[in-house]
């Protein structure tokens, strides 16, 4: 089963501004819900999120002006992280949340109201219609994309049965003009995540990969979302997991690295769990 989440009715205190515009930025006839959740009756004690499934503009934007060949970029959308993250869906049965609207839009794993929430260029290519926004325009971002996928997280994760919760991500090869050698990498920061355990299992299970221990980035506070606003209060296992996206290009890789994951993280939730029976 698959639910989709409209904007409708999304604001919540303390993630958008409380008064959101009259003027609505998504039509309902020609633009999709923010959020799809995948096997939302799930009680399944792992919780799946992608904040950078998609790459949809709301009719209103065009591209963004931005070219086709710029929108198939990376900097547009996580290349391969929603297929994986479906796969790996697919075989815990456990609920995904995906994210359907290009992070160029509005990243929705950025506290909003930082530069990086709405970019006005990534990666070295300008964004034109992310200049000079005025802030009602902005303000609608947040509260008809951002609000709705926010608000299902912290749903999601409050749940009793929920006892880990990833975010599956995947990232370019090259950024910036600098060669990033992982293969995967974990990003955690609290000791609760048990991201140093999974880096260690994952290290010893793939001896010929290249695994990133918070690496290409950090998780950071004013920077990231779903880590700081979700996982950690809630003081269970998490991590961003990034896989490289030229891993991802083809279905075969996509089901590869699905069952690598699949395989690790089955591991390292019955070896947590065996820990603290």
């Amino acid at each position: 089963m698959i639910l989709s989440v409209s904007a409708q009715g999304s604001e919540r205190g303390g993630t958008v501004r409380e008064e959101a515009p009259a003027r609505r930025l998504l039509d309902a006839r020609h633009d999709p819900a923010p959020v799809e959740i995948v096997n939302p009756e799930a009680r399944s004690p792992l919780l799946l999120v992608c904040e950078h499934a998609g790459r949809a503009v709301p009719r209103a934007l065009g591209r963004l002006g931005l070219s086709p060949r710029e929108m198939a970029l990376h900097i547009a959308w996580d290349i391969g992280a929603g297929a994986l993250a479906r796969l790996l869906a697919r075989r815990f049965g456990c609920m995904l949340i995906l994210q359907r609207y290009s992070r160029l839009v509005i990243d929705c794993n950025r506290p909003p109201g930082i530069a990086q929430s709405i970019p006005e260029a990534s990666d070295g290519i300008a964004v034109p219609a992310n200049r000079n926004l005025a802030p009602a325009d902005r303000a609608r971002r947040e509260a008809e994309i951002f609000a709705p996928y926010a608000e299902a997280c912290a749903a999601a994760v409050a749940r009793p049965e929920v006892r880990f919760a990833y975010a599956i991500h995947s990232f370019t090869p090259v950024l910036g003009g600098r060669a990033r050698p992982w293969d995967l990498g974990f990003l955690y920061r609290h000791p609760a995540s048990g991201g140093a355990a999974l880096v260690d299992l994952a290290r010893r299970a793939w001896p010929g990969l290249v695994i990133g221990d918070n690496e290409p980035y950090r998780v950071e506070d004013d920077t990231d979302w779903f880590v700081p606003a979700c996982a950690e209060p809630r003081g269970i296992p998490h991590a961003l997991v990034e896989v490289r996206n030229d891993h991802l290009l083809s279905a075969a890789g996509r089901r590869l690295w699905a069952e690598r994951l699949g395989t690790l993280l089955a591991t390292f939730m019955d070896r947590h769990d065996a820990s603290h029976a």
